[in-house]
């Protein structure tokens, strides 16, 4: 009843056929051979509804299977429409990969991915669409950077493990054997960087990875590196070992039970241990750490490290105003509670409450736990902190108390001034030396001239360097302000009482009632309070 044309056209003789409706046509091709092929329905019905005298009539069409390959914009993905065969040929392995080719994939091809597109060749009604992943790229991966791993325990671990009692409560003045080292201890395993591995998209181009950061195993003092291993620090003396930045160092402990009148004062070169109590007037200078199991009354504590008081720091107000109890540190300072004393650090950690205390911190000042600091502050005055975190900060009384967050600000306003003098008067000394070579360039005896312009030229070159210093530091110095100002903020997390006076770099705010947990920061260059109403 039906014929293959040779261009793939199903022809019925309609003449010798006479088909009595389109719905015998159709129902005779799906019992034919041309069952799959796809139906010409328009040329049926038209035939029906005109008078056509042609003989043969189209009423099917044989269409083998076709891919289209499809790259994502960021040609990190292929994908292909597979449009099965209506009586045509099934597409094939090898004329799908030639179709992935001239698509332009060249890498994150599976073969997997197009077999099992071109399964449902064989799944499938004749002429439906089946999709599919047919390769992906891979995004680069960054290397990791310097790793430095611990391979002993150091003071300021040991100081986090107080020695537990038979009750099985903690003795927090008995925190058991020093964290110490003999010479030749392997004390820091560097792991080094990796260069990351690259990515690339799946029409071949290399996505190239960011290798990580490679930092130097720094040996601090009382210690070096392995003459057999530069990825290894090794003690060179007996102490106890500290952290530093990229490494470690090996103090010197002197550990008493008191510092007292009996005692004396300690000036030690290495790190101090305080077993009991720092009493008043006593004075502790140590070049490495200083740690106090118990209190400090009135003392005065200067150390390069860090100073841990287990229990309160407590002073008094002299005659002068000033306070009869000071610690200072250069790295950070960790203690219970605070009264009338004086603490200056990079970071000053107070677990409790701190109570009319004069506080410098180069960044962080928090008082209360690191999780979760609901601590008090109330009298006395910040002269300096990036950022203050407290549960609660003035009191009830709403007696006065002065903060400055950011008062270094006008320290580096003040070199950013005098760089802008500096680089002022280097642009008025090219000017000059610019007047010079033109000057210079008149002269007729060659010899001269040429001697003249080579003494401007080193000058100039002298002043261009010095301009460029400058311009770099000045860059150095406006970063800085826009960080130190970004970052400067007060978290309250209970309590913020009337009566606190509040300086954020040159920008004030003074409290005249009470807010609830909120936050204090320098928005559009005025001093702003964000806060939650309670429900």
């Amino acid at each position: 009843m039906f014929k293959l044309a040779h261009n793939g056209n199903v022809l019925l003789d309609v003449h010798e056929n006479s088909p009595p409706s389109a719905a015998f046509i159709i129902e005779a091709l799906e019992k034919s051979p041309f069952c799959e092929c796809r139906v010409d329905h328009e040329a049926i019905n038209n035939f029906f509804k005109s008078d056509s005298n042609e003989r043969m009539l189209v009423v099917a069409s044989k269409h083998d299977a076709s891919l289209v390959v499809t790259l994502s914009d960021d040609k990190m993905l292929a994908t292909g429409e597979l449009t099965l065969a209506e009586g045509g040929k099934v597409m094939t392995l090898d004329d799908a990969k030639k179709e992935l080719i001239k698509a332009g994939v060249a890498r994150g091809y599976k073969q997997a991915f197009l077999e099992k597109l071109l399964q449902q060749q064989f799944e499938l009604p004749a002429g439906e669409v089946a999709k599919g992943v047919l390769a992906k790229g891979r995004l680069p991966i960054d290397g990791q950077p310097s790793k430095f791993v611990p391979q002993v325990e150091t003071l300021k671990d040991r100081l986090k493990k107080p020695k537990l009692r038979e009750d099985g409560t903690a003795d927090m003045r008995d925190f058991g054997k020093l964290a110490s080292v003999e010479p030749g201890v392997l004390l820091i395993k560097q792991i080094p960087a990796t260069p990351g591995k690259e990515g690339f998209t799946v029409t071949g181009d290399v996505l190239p990875a960011k290798p990580g950061e490679n930092s130097k195993l720094v040996a601090g003092e009382g210690t070096e590196i392995s003459k057999n291993n530069p990825l290894e620090l090794i003690s060179v003396i007996a102490g106890v070992p500290v952290d530093i930045a990229n490494g470690m160092r090996v103090d010197d402990i002197f550990t008493i039970a008191d510092v007292n009148v009996k005692s004396g004062h300690v000036d030690f070169e290495g790190s101090v241990i305080v077993t009991h109590n720092v009493e008043p007037g006593m004075r502790i200078n140590a070049k490495g750490d200083i740690t106090v199991m118990g209190t400090v009354e009135s003392g005065h504590l200067s150390a390069a490290g860090d100073i841990t008081i287990k229990q309160g720091v407590i002073g008094h107000q002299l005659e002068d105003k000033k306070l009869s109890c000071n610690i200072i540190s250069q790295g950070d300072i960790h203690l219970s509670h605070g009264q009338y004393c004086y603490l200056e650090a990079n970071n000053i950690l107070i677990e409790r409450q701190a109570s009319h205390c004069t506080m410098k911190a180069t960044k962080l000042l928090q008082i209360g736990q690191e999780d979760n600091p609901q601590g008090k502050l109330f009298g006395g005055e910040i002269l300096d902190a990036q950022m203050l975190i407290a549960g609660e900060i003035g009191n009830e009384s709403g007696a006065k108390m002065v903060i400055h967050l950011a008062a270094s600000g006008a320290d580096v306003t003040a070199q950013t001034d005098q760089c802008l003098k500096d680089l002022a008067q280097t642009d008025s000394q090219l000017d000059t030396l610019q007047a010079a070579i033109e000057k210079a360039d008149q002269v007729k005896d060659a010899e001269k001239k040429k001697q003249l312009l080579a003494k401007i030229g080193a000058t100039q070159i002298h002043y261009c360097e010095q301009a460029e210093m400058l311009e770099k530091k000045l860059s150095s110095l406006e970063h800085h302000l826009h960080d130190l100002l970004e970052d400067a903020q007060l978290v309250v997390n209970k309590k913020l009482h009337s009566g606190v006076k509040i300086h954020i770099f040159e920008k004030v705010l003074l409290t005249n009632r009470q807010y609830p947990p909120c936050k204090v920061k320098l928005e559009e260059n005025k001093v702003e309070v964000e806060f939650k109403t309670s429900q």
